[in-house]
């Protein structure tokens, strides 16, 4: 009986789909129509002026005036580690930091170096790089440093030279107290 229904079926719905199909319209392709260029516009004239958008201000040019060469200065503003006669261990590291101000005219770059000018070294190498520091800025200039073995008061003074070494500003100083 199933397959008498399943004949039924396709005797009497298939054909209607042929049917159909033949009334449905032909496709045609579409013809391509390659773009057509717009047609230039034209500005048509008119009895009304019309006012500008914006209106151009001339901007000066502005130059530096330079009177000559640059000058350097280095001003101490204060210790932002280790304070003068800070006791200490013996043979303890020293992280010491100053606070100064390029108050000079000069950038400061890798050129520029502390060197040690006095006192006892206290185990830090002799010619430091200086921070780069631009004209007018502050910034923080550290050594490290080793504590000496034996007991006593050291101090240790540093001088800023420019690129042609010659020395410039305030002597940085470090003053410490060594004791077990």
């Amino acid at each position: 009986m199933f397959r008498i229904r399943n004949h039924l079926f396709l005797i009497n719905i298939l054909p209607a789909f042929f049917f159909a199909s033949a009334c449905a319209p032909l496709l045609t392709p579409t013809p391509f129509r390659p773009p057509t260029r717009p047609a230039a516009t034209q500005i048509l004239s008119t009895t009304t002026p019309i006012p500008a958008l914006y209106t151009a201000i001339s901007t000066p040019t502005i130059t530096p005036t330079l009177s000559g060469p640059c000058f350097n200065s280095l001003d101490f503003i204060d210790d932002i580690t280790i304070e003068d006669y800070t006791t200490v261990l013996p043979g303890v590291s020293l992280d010491k930091q100053w606070l100064i101000n390029n108050n000079g005219t000069c950038n400061w770059n890798s050129t520029y170096h502390l060197k040690w000018v006095g006192g006892n070294p206290l185990g830090a190498v002799q010619d430091q790089i200086m921070y780069p520091a631009r004209a007018g800025t502050q910034v923080t200039l550290h050594i490290l440093f080793i504590a000496p073995a034996l007991e006593g008061t050291y101090e240790s003074a540093w001088q800023a030279y420019d690129p042609d070494g010659i020395a410039f500003g305030d002597i940085i100083f470090m003053k410490i107290i060594v004791s077990p």
